[in-house]
């Protein structure tokens, strides 16, 4: 089996658990925050949102460098309403399916490089990449979300079993 249909099963379920989490978030709380230094709930859910784009990114191109000299550092992408960070998420996983499927297996080992200033922060093989710095990098945020929708009193959804707010299924 190629591993783009390996992946593609986890891919579809981790996006659609994502996306529960994300139609839950509270329009009127986005600029909320669990601490001081913790990112806000607009923030995590954004950045939720563009994590798909980086496989795509990944698959296609050889490297990243999230802070060029001399060039823009990144940033997430504008989205300041619970629509427009569901868009950006159903538009990046768009991208994201369509550049796992089309990668051959030879294309999944090639390395990838993350850069900050032109320095190497890691190279992997790109497999590597969307698993870890996507999928499971994904779920980590996904979770961290989940924490600040308890905290706000908003029904966590059900993901890999029932949550404490829903019934089994």
């Amino acid at each position: 089996m190629p591993i783009s249909q390996a992946l593609l099963p986890e891919f579809d379920q981790e996006m659609a658990n994502t996306r529960k989490v994300l139609e839950r978030i509270p329009e009127d709380k986005l600029d909320w925050k669990a601490h001081p230094k913790s990112n806000t709930i607009g923030w995590v859910s954004k950045h939720l949102a563009d994590l798909p784009s980086w496989a795509e990114h990944t698959l296609k191109e050889e490297s990243l460098d999230i802070a060029p000299v001399g060039g823009p550092a990144f940033q997430l992408p504008e989205a300041k309403t619970k629509a427009a960070i569901l868009a950006l998420f159903d538009k990046n996983i768009g991208g994201a399916r369509e550049a796992i499927s089309a990668a051959s297996d030879a294309d999944f080992m090639k390395t990838w490089t993350l850069l900050k200033g032109g320095q190497k922060l890691f190279a992997m093989p790109r497999v590597a990449v969307v698993r870890s710095m996507v999928m499971n990098h994904m779920i980590h945020h996904r979770a961290h979300l989940c924490v600040y929708l308890r905290l706000n009193n908003i029904p966590v959804p059900a993901l890999y079993g029932p949550s404490g707010d829903e019934a089994a299924f």
